[in-house]
């Protein structure tokens, strides 16, 4: 088990006409991440809407801010447990027996048109014995062929851009993957998280874009970037791509400040927490049995 404590502040400065915001930067509640406590403070103070999506447990927030300063912070302690597997034994699941919230997640998308790529996708991978090693080998083919490098992407990226360019950030990394992915009918999904055990020299702690690919029946983590340790993640939000799940959409004027995040683990053997750490098992915090919220 692992014992995560974060922090987020987000700080917006609004125009003359306001503007409304829909955000996805708490926590998910699922079976597998529990919540010890969260603290979300909004100022000003202002009326706001949550909802969370049945399937994912995504957390959405809604609001409508006037002009001026705006200033969201949110605190949380979390208890995150990990179903492991042997990577061996981890089979692809056939297109016949994937639950039915699984299938789109195998379709192209905004970020990942996976119909562009089939022919790469099968000169590359199509030979290879199906299985999580198959997708460890899509992963570890991003990672030789594109290079992280912050501030070299933008909001209008998609897989094929990366493809070329051969530079990303961590949501590049990840389309990429999941694209290539769908390319093979090998379910693929967007997630969020925290970029926990990032090399500091990448930059300030923050938000991570990371991949769960559906293997027997249960999504397991992929990090593509290669840039964090999975088995710190705490998801936010899961969707088809980035578009799905930016941690905020803004309708109107404004001008974003850089978010501030910190995150760490605490360790205590005698309540069963142990700081994370790169492991040679798959790793999944899914419930299983088609579960496409864990």
């Amino acid at each position: 088990m692992v014992r995560i404590e974060l922090s987020i502040d987000l700080h917006y400065d609004v125009d003359g006409y306001g503007a409304d915001f829909i955000f996805n930067f708490q926590a998910a509640r699922t079976a597998s991440q529990h919540l010890l406590q969260e603290r979300l403070e909004i100022s000003p103070s202002l009326p706001s809407r949550s909802h969370t999506d049945a399937l994912t447990q995504a957390r959405f927030l809604r609001l409508t801010a006037p002009p001026g300063h705006l200033h969201l912070g949110y605190r949380a302690s979390l208890e995150v447990t990990h179903h492991l597997a042997e990577p061996g034994q981890l089979a692809e699941v056939p297109v016949a027996r994937l639950p039915p919230e699984v299938l789109p997640y195998l379709y192209p998308s905004r970020y990942c048109p996976s119909d562009r790529l089939g022919v790469l996708a099968m000169g590359e991978f199509g030979s290879l014995p199906r299985g999580y090693g198959r997708v460890m080998a899509i992963q570890e083919w991003v990672q030789r062929q594109v290079r992280f490098q912050s501030n070299s992407s933008n909001s209008n990226t998609w897989a094929l851009d990366t493809l070329t360019d051969r530079v990303g950030v961590c949501r590049d990394f990840a389309h990429l993957m999941i694209a290539l992915c769908r390319a093979l009918s090998i379910p693929a999904r967007f997630a969020t998280g925290i970029d926990y055990g990032a090399d500091p020299a990448l930059g300030p702690t923050d938000f991570h874009a990371y991949v769960e690919v559906f293997l027997d029946q249960r999504w397991y983590l992929f990090d593509p970037s290669g840039t964090a340790i999975p088995m710190g993640f705490i998801r936010i939000g899961t969707g088809r791509d980035a578009a799905d799940v930016s941690f905020a959409t803004i309708f109107g004027g404004v001008t974003s400040q850089a978010p501030i995040i910190s995150i760490r683990a605490l360790e205590d053997p005698a309540a069963g927490w142990q700081l994370p750490y790169r492991r040679r098992e798959a790793l999944s915090t899914d419930a299983g049995s088609g579960l496409s919220g864990g």
